[in-house]
């Protein structure tokens, strides 16, 4: 159960992210295409960490990782749509 809850939560970390990266942000806008390829791997590729890492860490049972992603995930949520919103 835990594993599904993580995961299901990845996915929406994962549209956050998504949303903020093709969101055309003038700070985003501002780096150069090498820069922005490799800031949207980096970041994409930390995501996956936490990701795998809570999921593994949910293995013996939903626990305070979980709960931590949780609130991750709300902050996520929160951080792209005022993002979004002020484009």
């Amino acid at each position: 159960m835990g594993i599904a809850l993580a995961f299901f939560l990845g996915i929406a970390n994962f549209l956050a992210q998504s949303v903020v990266l093709n969101s055309r942000h003038p700070v985003l806008s501002g780096l150069s295409p090498e820069r922005f390829r490799l800031a949207r791997r980096a970041s994409l590729a930390l995501e996956f960490a936490l990701l795998v890492a809570v999921m593994l860490a949910s293995r013996a049972g939903p626990g305070a990782w979980l709960v931590f992603y949780a609130f991750y995930t709300l902050g996520n949520g929160a951080a792209a749509w005022m993002i979004w919103r002020s484009v």
